[in-house]
């Protein structure tokens, strides 16, 4: 019978009620010799996949330490052993072994599992229809172009480096998710433009496929000269104003439509330029119009509440209902209130 196979998300999601044993694929991110207080030497080992990272230790009498006496990081390998919550250290396993692919695993395995696959198409087809549906023909084009030109990057890039979608695709799924909520919004409030608040959600975090980008190969979120001297907010001006520029020719042809595309451009640069919400928080303005105050609650709201998705799947229960302190949002979490379930109909009969 083959080993039951499970993305670390899940193998986090099942040990926070049972032990599991089973196999997982995944890329080592870091591989470290150590001593113990007792000078007995053992491997860290830290191992990431499209869903999450999990960090292990080989002790000298156990069977992997040999193993990553060969392997180096960056090396994709399958992990197979029992899995278990250590409260309150996280996920440890007794008696793991570490392998390195084939090179046929290997590729296979960079394209993401079938969940993630499935995920990131579901996700990059929400944008582009929302795409599709502006009817401003210049912020239309020019989300048009980006995507075209960058869209494979943004597909694997990663929104943060920890706290919220710290993954692989995980900027993907967070853009979608505030488009989502952003056209909603806009139905809520029907005063705001929501060609500009959509396309300033598509292009509010874009400067991130150059601060947190994985390589092809890859699920580590390597630091960029740029990201580092820029920011993703002054990359993602640079960008828009780059993509913009290349579309002089086009934009002869909309002299007359009104609003005048320079207000249109200024306006929407204002928007990735005050996402953040204040200047403490790396925004060099606040937000000054409403479609820049939609946006940064939208972003605040989608961050907030993915650190809770991740707080009830990985952190430590202190009681039945309250985990411990969630450090992103730098309190303890409740269990959510399960919604309301009608009765049943009374039996006629």
């Amino acid at each position: 019978m083959d080993t039951e196979q499970k993305n670390i998300a899940k193998i986090r999601e099942i040990t926070q009620t049972q032990a599991w044993r089973g196999r997982l694929l995944a890329q080592i991110e870091s591989l470290v010799r150590k001593d113990s207080s007792a000078g007995k030497p053992f491997w860290e080992a830290k191992f990431r996949d499209a869903s999450d990272n999990l960090l292990l230790r080989a002790w000298s009498d156990s069977p992997a330490f040999a193993s990553c006496e060969s392997l180096k990081p960056g090396d994709p390998v399958a992990v197979e052993g029992e899995f278990y919550l250590n409260a309150p250290y996280g996920i440890d396993s007794r008696r793991w072994t570490v392998s390195p692919l084939s090179e046929e695993e290997a590729n296979a395995f960079f394209q993401g599992d079938e969940d993630s696959r499935l995920a990131i198409e579901k996700d990059f087809s929400s944008i582009e229809e929302f795409v599709a549906s502006l009817a401003d023909p210049r912020l239309k084009l020019l989300a048009e172009r980006f995507l075209q030109q960058h869209g494979e990057r943004f597909r694997r890039t990663a929104a943060a480096r920890s706290f919220h979608h710290a993954r692989r695709g995980g900027l993907c799924a967070h853009t979608a998710q505030m488009m989502r909520s952003a056209n909603a919004i806009c139905q809520a409030y029907p005063h705001l433009n929501r060609d500009l608040l959509l396309t300033g959600t598509l292009f509010h975090d874009c400067g991130k496929l150059w601060e947190t980008c994985p390589p092809e190969r890859g699920f580590d979120v390597p630091f960029f000269t740029s990201g580092e001297l820029l920011g993703h907010i002054t990359i993602g001006i640079e960008i828009i104003n780059k993509i913009w520029s290349s579309l002089a020719q086009e934009m002869e042809n909309w002299k007359t439509l009104s609003p005048d595309s320079e207000r249109v451009r200024l306006h929407l640069l204002h928007l990735i330029a005050s996402h953040h919400g204040e200047l403490q928080f790396g925004s060099p303005v606040e937000p000054k119009t409403p479609e820049a105050t939609a946006l940064h609650y939208i972003d605040n709201l989608d961050a907030k509440l993915e650190m809770f998705h991740d707080g009830y799947k990985s952190a430590a229960f202190v009681s039945p209902e309250i985990t411990e302190r969630i450090r992103p949002l730098n309190h303890r979490i409740l269990t959510p209130l399960s919604k309301f379930t009608p009765p049943p109909e009374p039996s006629h009969e």
